[in-house]
């Protein structure tokens, strides 16, 4: 993967101290981690908890100002509300104007195609490709927030399917899963390169696809039929969960998007089979292969908030809260919908999840009571750096 970064958006080794940030989120984070802790010393000064001599103060202030502008400077990061705010505008304008762009090219292609000849169709693509690729390693090598990196990525990605797509139509290729591979890796270089999670989203969905189209044709399927077996996504999960393992202290946003992307090609599978036992690839009749992904379903969704909880995986938790409900409504769909009241239906089902509401609630007082009320991450996040 190739990756075009400056020190714009990544802390130079010789002149960071330990601790220091690593990247422009973990920047943020420690921004957002001072503005928070102002608060809070101005609200127990208020109460008549905590009185700072003045000279504490002064120690206290000139340090703050001098790594927020330290990292304003590095990492050009938001120190004022007003800041981050525009921030916010700014990625959404970036997003609109990469899913216009990128459909503004699709349609030219689409509409002038039948013009050129076959030596001018390809350069166009070629050309296409490259020069938009340049243009995102020129912007992500010069930008610090990569808000016009991301723009050109999400085109240049745009492009590149294009490129393999009509180019394979051109010369009649015979389409294969190994294009999905290639859109893959473009797209995960592209990620890296310029932070971007769209990007990253568009690289899991690529290579999850090969991995499934792949373990269809080990299974004797035609690879464009991967949906009808819902296990083919099995490797794809396991894939994926372990790459949220991997080093990524200058990415801290990918290894949660791994996770939930790894528990979607996990759960949305076995919730298929759980009442589709026909397209499974055991050798049991259907029931007992329904029944079997049932007890996996709620099974594995209970270990996943129990494996969230305890490592402070956020996002993990509630994917796991919200497959664990979608099973517990199925099976009460299939016990009940035909034969019971509508009302008394919807009743047990509000009332079961009062239930479970219950069950965490309870499960969060003995976390906090555990914990004397502080939780064991509070003093160094996960996914930033104390500064």
């Amino acid at each position: 993967m190739f990756s075009p970064l400056s020190t714009n958006r990544r802390a130079p080794s010789g002149n960071a101290d330990e601790g220091s940030p690593a990247s422009r989120e973990a920047a943020q984070q420690a921004v957002e981690r001072i503005q928070a802790f102002r608060r809070e010393l101005a609200h127990l000064a208020d109460r008549e908890v905590l009185h700072l001599s003045v000279e504490q103060q002064q120690a206290v202030e000139a340090y703050h100002q001098g790594r927020l502008e330290e990292w304003r400077l590095l990492f050009d990061v938001d120190t004022h509300s007003q800041g981050r705010q525009f921030s916010q505008g700014m990625k959404i304008a970036s997003f609109l104007a990469a899913l216009g762009l990128g459909a503004a090219v699709f349609f030219l292609f689409h509409r002038f195609w039948g013009y050129f000849s076959i030596i001018w169709q390809a350069g166009l693509l070629i050309a296409a490709s490259i020069g938009t690729l340049l243009a995102a390693m020129h912007c992500a090598a010069r930008e610090r927030q990569v808000y016009f990196a991301k723009l050109f990525g999400l085109v240049a990605l745009t492009c590149f399917v294009l490129n393999l797509v009509l180019l394979g139509q051109l010369f009649n290729v015979t389409p294969s899963p190994k294009v999905l591979l290639a859109w893959a890796a473009f797209a995960f270089s592209l990620a890296y390169a310029t932070e971007a999670r769209l990007l990253l989203a568009a690289a899991i969905l690529c290579l999850a696809g090969f991995l499934s189209a792949q373990s269809g044709t080990w299974s004797g399927m035609y690879w464009l039929s991967v949906g009808e077996q819902p296990e083919s996504y099995f490797p794809a999960a396991v894939l994926l969960f372990a790459l949220s393992f991997l080093p990524h202290r200058l990415y801290p946003a990918f290894p949660p998007m791994y996770r939930v992307w790894a528990l979607l090609f996990w759960f949305v599978p076995v919730l298929v089979l759980s009442h589709w036992g026909s397209g499974s690839l055991l050798p049991l009749p259907s029931r007992q292969v329904e029944w079997l992904y049932q007890v996996a379903g709620f099974a594995g969704s209970a270990g996943v908030i129990t494996a969230g909880i305890r490592r402070h995986w956020p996002e993990t938790v509630q994917t796991g809260l919200i497959f664990f409900t979608l099973f517990l409504y199925t099976k009460f769909y299939d016990w009940w919908w035909d034969w019971m009241p509508k009302y008394l239906f919807f009743a047990l089902a509000g009332l079961a999840a009062v239930l479970v509401l219950l069950i965490l609630q309870r499960l969060r007082g003995r976390s906090l009571g555990s914990r004397g009320g502080v939780s064991s991450n509070a003093s160094v996040p996960e996914n930033g750096v104390v500064g």
